[in-house]
């Protein structure tokens, strides 16, 4: 058996430690406390969020803005996707949000195999609500939602928010979130960069999201 590899140094014995830690408390007993400030926004929603704040701040994370009215979402949404492509929708989305494509439906009785939901080229959900000060979005696998896999494997998301889910701060957002529930807090398209900041997109979820703002664009 080869030996154990040791640093070389002696160990350090019982007094030396002794020392050491009356230095470093020496050193730090004289630095006053730092009062960290409280006073966040805590204040509830009290009406629709800043919808032109929310789609900023979404384009800011490199996402892909689109407004629109309830209307023309389908149609929209077609537009976005090229020719035959194949969409996996949860199967309570509203019959009004549907492109014209193919549709693989996800949800009981019939949960999707994984390899199909990889092969898929867009996922289209709703979402819980968006937050305009960070242009983040949260699902909650609610109405419209789906269950997690939905938004994290396919390589395309196209998310519907409308404007009356906006809020504008996290601790609003938080106010009205479950926290039993599976949240999903998603800030434009899955990134990473490494140590060298070389970013790499689509590597923990989806690689382009799609934004769909519905409603008035005033607040």
């Amino acid at each position: 058996m080869a030996p154990a590899r040791t640093s070389g140094r002696p160990p350090m014995t019982a007094d030396a430690r002794a020392e050491m830690l009356a230095r470093i408390r020496a050193a730090t007993g004289s630095v006053a406390p730092v009062a960290i400030p409280r006073d966040y926004e805590h204040a509830p929603a009290t009406g629709p969020g800043d919808a032109e704040l929310f789609a900023a701040t979404v384009a800011d994370y490199r996402a892909r803005v689109h407004r629109t009215t309830e209307p023309e979402i389908a149609d929209l949404i077609t537009g976005l996707l090229p020719p035959g492509s194949t969409v996996v929708c949860p199967a309570d989305l509203p019959e009004s949000w549907r492109p014209r494509t193919t549709l693989a439906i996800d949800g009981d009785p019939h949960l999707l195999p994984v390899a199909e939901l990889d092969a898929a080229d867009a996922v289209l959900t709703g979402c819980r609500l968006g937050i305009a000060v960070t242009g983040t979005i949260v699902l909650d696998a609610g109405p419209a939602q789906g269950r997690r896999a939905l938004t994290l494997v396919p390589d395309h998301h196209l998310c519907v928010v409308r404007t009356d889910q906006i809020v504008d701060t996290v601790p609003q957002a938080f106010r009205i979130l479950d926290p039993v529930r599976p949240l999903t807090f998603v800030s434009g398209p899955s990134a990473t960069s490494d140590i060298e900041l070389n970013r790499v997109e689509g590597v923990h979820g989806p690689r382009t999201l799609d934004v769909i703002v519905v409603g008035s664009a005033s607040r």
